[in-house]
């Protein structure tokens, strides 16, 4: 069986509203579709001015005693809805952990342009993960680089105020650590 790699958009969830014959409610507070205030009347008095005016009645809010129903177009308004929910989606950025592999022979030429790098990343919202390998014999030199850790770490800090998230640790033959923007 072939397992599809496509990622597939996300349904948006806009809250669920009743309309028309769905609300149980038997009185309802009624507004127009201006938003001006029509009073409280019983269910199929306000199913009644929704017919005469040919809309819908949406029940906006029905934790309110007496639940608020308003008259309006249903199709318009769950595409106003929709079309919130997808701005405040497009505003929002899931901050990532973004990984800036680094060794202990790393030149400053290669230090300075994995500097940049996580500049970018952490300008955009994103924590960066420094990390070290230890292979063979280096695994011996832990302090060479924890030293360069601490010096990558204060080459992004001369230019972007940073912090660590998570001070530097060694799991097995690997040195992490993970800093943020202040």
């Amino acid at each position: 069986m072939r397992i599809s790699r496509k990622k597939r958009p996300k349904k948006t969830l806009i809250p669920h509203f009743n309309i028309n014959e769905r609300i149980t409610a038997p009185t309802l507070r009624l507004l127009d579709d201006e938003g001006q205030n029509i009073g409280v009347l019983s269910l199929a008095d306000a199913l009644l001015k929704a017919k005469e005016a040919e809309l819908d009645l949406v029940e906006i809010n029905p934790k309110a005693d007496p639940p608020v129903a308003q008259i309006k177009d249903f199709k318009h308004f769950k595409y106003q809805k929709e079309k919130e929910i997808r701005k405040q989606n497009a505003k929002s950025h899931a901050g990532e952990i973004k990984g800036i592999r680094l060794s202990m022979r790393i030149g400053i030429g290669d230090m300075e342009t994995r500097k940049k790098q996580a500049i970018k990343f952490l300008e955009r919202g994103d924590k960066v993960k420094m990390e070290i390998i230890l292979r063979g014999a280096e695994r011996y030199k832990t302090p060479l680089a924890y030293e360069v850790l601490k010096k990558f770490y204060d080459l992004v800090h001369e230019d972007l105020p940073v912090k660590y998230e998570q001070i530097a640790t060694r799991q097995g033959n690997k040195i992490t650590a993970i800093i943020i923007k202040e």
